[in-house]
């Protein structure tokens, strides 16, 4: 892919949409990703009463933007609030849970989904 060219966004204007089979818990906006040519996919992230259970296929890095979010793992439970960040490297077993909060998210590589496992 032909990388997109440099721009300023604007989050008042992003449009947010159900994630998954979550949409009630969780709402995305990509922020750039593969269709920008990038392999780095950065989005904001509402989530809502969220319990969402995943294995991750990407590196990930999380700021919280507002309220707290959590993650449960097999060997702990990582919290963060506002300002702070977690970081989760590609093939955690996870659970993320949050009240209310606004994340920002960037993942590495952001074509997960359509490579083939190694």
């Amino acid at each position: 892919n032909k990388k997109s060219p440099p721009r300023v966004m604007s989050l008042e204007l992003v449009d947010f949409v159900p994630r998954f089979e979550y949409g009630e818990q969780a709402q995305v906006a990509q922020l750039c990703g593969a269709n920008d040519g990038s392999k780095l996919g950065v989005g904001l992230v509402r989530l809502s009463q969220a319990d969402i259970p995943w294995t991750i296929k990407y590196d990930e890095f999380i700021l919280v933007l507002e309220g707290s979010f959590s993650v449960s793992t097999d060997e702990q439970v990582l919290v963060a609030e506002k300002n702070q960040a977690i970081w989760l490297p590609a093939g955690t077993k996870l659970t993320y849970k949050s009240e209310h909060a606004l994340l920002l998210y960037a993942i590495h590589p952001t074509d997960w989904a359509t490579r083939e496992v190694s």
